[in-house]
C-alpha cells in the first residue's frame, strides 16, 4: 500500500528541469517569426522594385512609299473607296414585283431586263385609250366626206313638202279672206289662216337652209376641233403604253449590282418612302471599272496637292497591291465641322479586288525631275493616335521598359497625328501613358502575364 501511494507524488526535479529549458523555446519561436517577416518583407520589397505598368499599345505603321521613279511621298491620306456613278434604279410606275432576275454582285448590261412588275391595270388603261382614239377617227372620216346623196334628197324632198304646204295655205288664206268679206266666216278664222301661212313660210326658209347646209357638208372649224381631239387621244394612248412599257425595269448602263432592294410580291413606288412599306427603287449598280477615293485632306495639308496629282493606292485588305491615281476631283467647297476639303482621286486600273466602300490609302508624289545626282531616300512618315504623345514625346516599349523619345509632330489626318521626327515605323508606342510613368519603367502590355 505505501509503495502504491509513492508511486503517486510529484517529482520535483524534473519540473524544475522543464521550467529552466522553457526561455530557450521561446526564443527559438521568436527567431523562426522574425525570419519569417523578414523573408516576406525581403519578397515584397522586390516584387515592387520589379513591378511592371499594364499599358495600351499601338503598333506604328509607316507610310505608304512611292519608288524613286513615281517621285517622293508629299502627303499620305486616307479614305475610301466609292464608285464614281453609283445608280439606284427605280421604277417609273407604281406596281408589284412579278419577277426579279438578278442577284445581288451579278453583272448587267444596258438595256438588261432586270424586274417585271404586274401590269394587268395598265394594259387596260392602254385598250381604253386605243378605242377612244378610232371613235375619233371614224368621227373625223365621216366628217370629211361629207354628207351622203341620200341626206342630200332627203333634205330637197323636206323643202319640197314645206313649198307645197305653203302655197295651200296661200290657198286657204285667200278664201278665208273672200268670206269674211262677205261676212260668211268671222274675222278670227282670217287671222288664223295668216298665222299659217306665215309659219308655213318661215319653215320653207328654214328647211332651204338645212338643204343647204347638207350640201356643203360639215364645217372646217367642227373638222379641225375632231383632229384636236384626236391628237389628244393619240397622247393619252402613248402615255397609257409607255407606263405599260415601264412595267418592264431595264439596266440603264452597264455594271454590277451592288444591292437588290426588292422581292417578288413587294410593292414599289415611285416616291421616297421609310424602311418600311413600298420600296423607292429596286437595284443599286455601279460600274466597278470607274473607282475613286474618296478623302477628306486637312486643310493645313491642302495647299501640298494640286489638280491631276498623282498617288499610290494601297487597302487594307490587300496592302501587297498598289494602283495608281489621280486627283480627279478636288469639292468647291471646304467641310468647316471637320476644317477638310474633300477630294477624290481616280483608280487608272481597277481590278477585281476592288471594292466600294473599301479602307484605301493614298500616298500622292511628287513631279520631281531626276537628276544625275544619287537618290537620297525620303524620310519615313508614321502617324500615331494622338492620346500617345504626352509634351512632345512618346513612351516606346523595349525590352519590357517603357523608353521617353521626343517627336516632332507636323500636323493631323483622319490616320492620326503625323509624325516625321523620332519614329521609324514598326515601334509599339503606348497609348494613354499614366501620368506618373516615367523613362525606364517597367511594363507590360496589357492582358499579358505579369
Amino acid at each position: 500500500m505505501d509503495a502504491d501511494l509513492k508511486s503517486l507524488r510529484i517529482d520535483r526535479s524534473k519540473k524544475v528541469m522543464t521550467e529552466e529549458g522553457s526561455p530557450w523555446a521561446r526564443r527559438l519561436i521568436i527567431t523562426g517569426v522574425c525570419l519569417f517577416m523578414l523573408a516576406g518583407a525581403a519578397r515584397l520589397i522586390y516584387g515592387n522594385l520589379n513591378a511592371s505598368t499594364e499599358v495600351d499599345l499601338y503598333r506604328v505603321k509607316s507610310a505608304s512609299t512611292a519608288s524613286a521613279e513615281q517621285g517622293t511621298v508629299i502627303l499620305n491620306a486616307t479614305g475610301y473607296i466609292v464608285a464614281h456613278h453609283k445608280i439606284q434604279v427605280a421604277s417609273k410606275v407604281i406596281g408589284r414585283v412579278q419577277w426579279i432576275g438578278v442577284e445581288k454582285g451579278d453583272r448587267v448590261t444596258e438595256g438588261q431586263t432586270i424586274v417585271r412588275l404586274e401590269d394587268d391595270e395598265y394594259k387596260a388603261q392602254l385598250q381604253q385609250a386605243q378605242g377612244q382614239l378610232q371613235t375619233l377617227q371614224a368621227r373625223l372620216q365621216e366628217a370629211q366626206n361629207g354628207s351622203r346623196p341620200e341626206e342630200i334628197a332627203s333634205a330637197r324632198a323636206n323643202v319640197d313638202q314645206a313649198k307645197a304646204e305653203l302655197a295651200n295655205a296661200e290657198v286657204t288664206l285667200k278664201r278665208t279672206r273672200l268670206l269674211v268679206e262677205q261676212k260668211v266666216q268671222a274675222a278670227q278664222l282670217l287671222d288664223d289662216a295668216v298665222a299659217r301661212r306665215d309659219a308655213q313660210a318661215a319653215r320653207v326658209v328654214s328647211l332651204e337652209k338645212v338643204f343647204e347646209v347638207v350640201k356643203l357638208g360639215p364645217r372646217r372649224e367642227f373638222i379641225d376641233s375632231l383632229r384636236g381631239q384626236i391628237e389628244e387621244a393619240k397622247g393619252r394612248m402613248a402615255f397609257y403604253q409607255t407606263q405599260l412599257s415601264n412595267t418592264v425595269i431595264k439596266a440603264p448602263v452597264t455594271g454590277t449590282v451592288l444591292e437588290r432592294n426588292v422581292e417578288k410580291g413587294e410593292f414599289v413606288t415611285t416616291g421616297f418612302v421609310g424602311d418600311r412599306g413600298a420600296k423607292g427603287y429596286v437595284v443599286s449598280l455601279a460600274d466597278l471599272n470607274d473607282l475613286q477615293v474618296e478623302l477628306d485632306i486637312n486643310q493645313n495639308d491642302f495647299a501640298r496637292l494640286s489638280p491631276k496629282q498623282k498617288g499610290i493606292i494601297t487597302t487594307d485588305a490587300y496592302p501587297d497591291r498598289k494602283y495608281e491615281g489621280v486627283i480627279a476631283e478636288i469639292s468647291p467647297e471646304a467641310n468647316r465641322q471637320k476644317a477638310t476639303v474633300q477630294v477624290k482621286v481616280k483608280v487608272l486600273s481597277p481590278d477585281s479586288f476592288l471594292r466600294p466602300d473599301m479602307n484605301a490609302s493614298v500616298a500622292f508624289v511628287s513631279e520631281e525631275k531626276k537628276s544625275d545626282a544619287p537618290a537620297v531616300a525620303a524620310k519615313p512618315v508614321v502617324y500615331v493616335p494622338s492620346a500617345a504623345v504626352r509634351n512632345d514625346a512618346v513612351f516606346v516599349i523595349l525590352g519590357g521598359k517603357a523608353l521617353k523619345r521626343p517627336v516632332k509632330v507636323t500636323g493631323s489626318t483622319s490616320e492620326g497625328l503625323r509624325v516625321e521626327e523620332g519614329l521609324i515605323g514598326g515601334e509599339d508606342v503606348i497609348v494613354n501613358p499614366p501620368a506618373e510613368l516615367k523613362d525606364g519603367d517597367k511594363v507590360r502590355p496589357k492582358g499579358s502575364a505579369s
